[in-house]
């Protein structure tokens, strides 16, 4: 099993650099795999999403700058977003700065998590129809995998909401990048199956909602002639859950947990961590 650790600025009450360092230094320290940092692009009064508020003021910091910054003040640990709203971006701009990221981090953005997003105003701010949200997840992370492997030659590009002709996107992530796929709908499941490179299931799914996606994710890939026991399974944990909790994961097939801190106090964070490290036996990065 691996161990992911989620940094929200917006829980933490706000983007504090050194705090964010401090607890990626600790968690790279501790032998966690992997940081992880959250998306929203714009917030606004009355935004709710499965029965939760999002305070307007919430101070949600960039995920792809917080990544680059984090990758500067670290050495080993996998960098990842939890999630990207893809739909929301325009796939040439992304390609660059992710690739930038990869680059600079030397081949660390290697769990890259995208979903659709759950607030219409959200999509309204940027531009996007809400009820299109899939299908432009879905020619975002097309169009991102194919600028990735194109040449000097260019690129072209042409579905129905992402268009561009002869482009050439440099630099390169230093290896293709893995693309994981959030969410907590079927059609989520389904494109971690037919696109992604592994499923990240909703935390407020039930374990039976949960199981049954994991198995549509699988069978989509095996109808789309991909190998379905490749494809990573990442969950949500807590941060005070016991070995025993992470075999019962182990067993549902489940790849990778990710925790995040129950306080805003670095030092709290800090022996968080610690107790977590030393109950499951992680040793050090």
């Amino acid at each position: 099993m691996r161990f992911g650790l989620i940094y929200n600025t917006g829980y933490f009450g706000g983007v504090d650099p050194d705090a964010m360092i401090a607890l990626a230094r600790h968690a790279e320290d501790r032998g966690f795999e992997s940081f992880y940092v959250p998306e929203h692009i714009a917030l606004y009064p009355g935004a709710t999403a499965y029965g939760s508020v999002f305070p307007p003021g919430t101070p949600i910091a960039d995920p792809i700058e917080c990544l680059s910054f984090v990758a500067a003040g670290t050495e080993r640990i996998l960098l990842g977003t939890a999630v990207l709203l893809v739909p929301y971006h325009h796939p040439v701009v992304l390609a660059k700065r992710l690739a930038t990221v990869d680059l600079l981090s030397k081949g660390r953005l290697r769990l890259l998590t995208v979903g659709v997003g759950s607030l219409p105003g959200e999509a309204a701010a940027t531009g996007v129809d809400y009820r299109t949200r899939g299908r432009r997840a879905d020619e975002v992370i097309d169009a991102l995998r194919l600028l990735w492997a194109g040449d000097e030659n260019g690129v072209s590009f042409h579905g129905e909401f992402v268009g561009f002709e002869d482009v050439c996107s440099f630099p390169k992530p230093t290896a293709p990048l893995p693309v994981h796929v959030g969410g907590s709908s079927n059609a989520a499941a389904r494109r971690a199956g037919m696109r992604g490179d592994g499923y990240f299931p909703g935390g407020r799914l039930t374990q039976a909602e949960r199981a049954s996606q994991i198995d549509l994710m699988r069978a989509t890939a095996r109808q789309a002639g991909r190998d379905a026991q490749a494809l990573e399974y990442t969950r949500w944990g807590s941060i005070d859950m016991t070995a025993d909790e992470v075999d019962a994961n182990a067993r549902l097939g489940v790849n990778r947990l990710v925790v995040g801190p129950a306080s805003a106090d670095l030092h709290e964070q800090r022996e968080q961590l610690d107790a977590f490290a030393q109950r499951l036996g992680l040793g050090p990065g």
